[in-house]
């Protein structure tokens, strides 16, 4: 007599292919014991044995746009040119929603933990080579070549999503030396810039975090955007935290790529390493 087994109403048909690359995964290590144990592939995973650990003069800026296509890798990238080397930005998104695929003038191929790396004048670029499909599947950053690194962290997710998952990246914003929030000079830009404030003063104190605002001069700005995003915005534009982003047209129609950032944007990017006293790199540029 034969015995019949039902499999649950939610089970899904698994592919020969794809048991093979679980069953490649149980020999290499590559599982969990249980939600959020051990390490995931390529050192991904939820616990804090994953945290990433710094090099001893090793400082952070955590950047995070407010919604998407504001700018963040821009001024992201724009930072890491305006300060003093070394320095390198890290792109923490998926390979698919990437601002700076095209960025690089010299690209170094991939790194044996998954970063695709490549130049930028003196900023060493990392970014993620696969798709990812939440916060915590983004790979541990390969370790500093330099004491004094500069790391620029594009965080490329919503703060919100970011700070409600336990992960490296989760844990490496929290103790980030500045977060800059970008955003746009417009009522939507303002009200999501209000939103991301608020959660992130839990975690920060005021002076950590600035607000990068691009758009128009803020002398130009619409009567009544400054109050758009309420207190939390009024309260970082009283204090002076906040700096003005340029528009520059060009960029905006080709997003970046190998042609030189705009001296105003970098020059404007100067003043988000100031709260964090970090040496900027004053000349602009190569073209």
């Amino acid at each position: 007599m034969s015995t019949q087994v039902t499999a649950p109403a939610s089970s899904r048909p698994v592919g020969v292919d794809e048991l093979k690359r679980a069953w490649d995964a149980v020999n290499a290590g590559e599982f969990r014991t249980g939600p959020g144990a051990g390490k995931g592939p390529r050192g991904r995973g939820t616990v804090a044995a994953d945290n990433w650990s710094l090099a001893a003069g090793e400082h952070t800026i955590a950047v995070i746009g407010c919604a998407g296509s504001v700018g963040a890798s821009t001024v992201a990238l724009a930072t890491g040119l305006a300060a003093a080397a070394p320095v390198r930005v890290i792109e923490c998104c998926s390979v698919t929603a990437s601002g700076l695929a095209a960025a690089s003038t010299a690209e170094l191929g991939l790194h044996p933990t998954d970063w695709r790396q490549g130049k930028r004048d003196h900023v060493l670029l990392e970014r993620a080579s696969e798709v990812l499909a939440g916060v915590d599947e983004v790979p541990l950053p390969v370790d500093a070549e330099h004491e004094t690194q500069l790391t620029i962290l594009d965080v490329g997710w919503e703060a919100g999503q970011l700070l409600a998952t336990d992960c490296w990246l989760a844990e490496a914003v929290r103790t980030a030396d500045q977060v800059v929030l970008v955003t746009t000079a417009t009522v939507p830009g303002m009200r999501r810039a209000s939103v991301a404030l608020e959660l992130l003063a839990n975690h920060w104190q005021p002076e950590q975090i600035t607000l990068a605002v691009r758009g128009p001069r803020r002398k130009k700005w619409p009567r009544g955007l400054e109050h758009a995003g309420g207190p939390a915005v009024r309260r970082a534009l009283d204090a002076d935290r906040c700096v003005e982003i340029p528009e520059d047209r060009e960029l905006a129609v080709n997003g970046l790529d190998s042609r030189p950032v705009p001296t105003p944007l970098i020059s404007a990017a100067r003043q988000l390493l100031e709260p964090a006293h970090l040496p900027t790199n004053n000349t602009s540029e190569s073209a």
